[in-house]
């Protein structure tokens, strides 16, 4: 599934003080969050009866909650708040390679676990950056070819 591609400007001053104040937070608030700061909702693509949400802050505590920032609506008419949630026990078991992926999610969440999303933006920058990989080695492959014209 797809990433939700709502995004949304982080209240500061608002921001700056939970992390401030909750358990497990940051040493220096103000290098967590910048003014201007905005967020992408990291949820499947989803309906608006669902909340949008974006990891703000990993929180250094042993319950495993971290610092979600959750929205509905835009504009004016946008309802936010901040949030420290468990995290989503869910596992992914790959018995072929035998690799382990845990949901990067909050407990609860709606739509499918992190590791069912694709961000398109994500796949669309990294097929940029691969062709511009390949089009750079073709050009220093074709300067290696012996110029046959020469005297």
């Amino acid at each position: 599934m797809l990433q939700c591609t709502a995004v949304t400007q982080v209240p500061y001053a608002e921001t700056l003080l939970v992390l401030a104040t909750m358990e497990g937070g940051p040493e220096h608030p103000p290098d967590v969050v910048e003014q201007e700061d905005f967020v992408l909702c990291e949820l499947g693509d989803h309906d608006e009866s669902a909340e949008h949400a974006a990891h703000l802050w990993t929180a250094d505590v042993p319950d495993d909650r971290d610092l979600w920032f959750l929205w509905s609506g835009t504009g004016a008419h946008r309802v936010h708040r901040l949030d420290t949630l468990r995290l989503c026990p869910a596992v992914l078991r790959e018995m072929a390679t035998r690799t382990v992926a845990t949901c990067a999610f909050f407990d609860h969440h709606p739509g499918p676990h992190s590791f069912s999303v694709t961000d398109p933006l994500g796949e669309l920058i990294a097929d940029h950056v691969h062709s511009e990989v390949r089009r750079l080695v073709s050009e220093d492959d074709a300067s290696d070819v012996p110029d046959t014209d020469a005297p």
